[in-house]
């Protein structure tokens, strides 16, 4: 595991994780964080999915809000602090820091070419914005929130996109997830895994809400998912 900066078009430079792959080559990843992910959850989602042959790069996209960001790695349940983080997100600067990411890695002498990405919570927005704004080989999202706001851009999903939902996630009412799987439905590209009673933050372990089968099954799913796209 090492640190590497990335440099974006408009000039901007951040911090991102890297975790290679045993042997040393394969297809890239971009492991896009929630706002409640640990450092220490985060290294053993990236070692994870380096364990699965992929270059997995964890960019810091919260870098322009890094004094509060330092906070929420001691307040895993401080939800007033989490709606001020998201609100105060620049979203498009994120998409913005990805695509920069997403040069980065396909840059990379030991990449083979193709690139996916995989994100939890805001990062699961992020990755279906990355679905729909960039040329990603595949993307995937576990809990997407805000994602409902931005259903007119499903069309622009070319490429294979998984997402998976909480039945119970106080953050996406119902109403919103009805109409969710229901346009998402329309676009051949995508695959919708909606998972009973379970919570916001089901797949992750330092969540309250975490659930182990539910989070096993996801979880094999991504795996698969990404295997099978990326060619690993």
């Amino acid at each position: 595991m090492s640190q590497i900066q990335i440099t974006t078009l408009d000039g901007t430079i951040f911090n991102a994780l890297l975790a290679m792959p045993e042997g040393g080559n394969g297809s890239g990843l971009i492991l896009i964080r929630g706002l409640f992910s640990k450092d220490d959850a985060l290294l053993d989602l990236a070692k994870h999915y380096a364990s699965l042959g992929f270059i997995t790069v964890c960019p810091d996209l919260f870098h322009r809000q890094r004094e509060d960001l330092e906070q929420t790695q001691h307040h895993e349940t401080d939800w007033e602090l989490a709606a001020r983080l998201y609100k105060s997100f620049d979203v498009e600067a994120g998409v913005r820091d990805l695509l920069g990411t997403l040069a980065h890695i396909r840059q990379m002498p030991e990449c083979g070419g193709k690139v996916g990405t995989v994100g939890y919570c805001l990062g699961a927005r992020l990755a279906y914005l990355m679905a729909t704004r960039s040329d990603v080989d595949c993307a995937v999202s576990y809990y997407g929130v805000g994602i409902d706001k931005m259903l007119d851009e499903m069309y622009d999903i070319r490429s294979p996109y998984l997402i998976h939902l909480a039945e119970n996630d106080k953050l996406m009412p119902p109403s919103t997830q009805q109409r969710i799987t229901t346009v998402l439905a329309k676009n051949k590209h995508i695959t919708v895994h909606v998972y009973p009673c379970a919570e916001h933050g089901f797949a992750r372990k330092s969540s309250m809400a975490y659930n182990p089968e539910l989070a096993a099954q996801a979880n094999e799913r991504t795996d698969s998912f990404l295997k099978e796209v990326l060619q690993v």
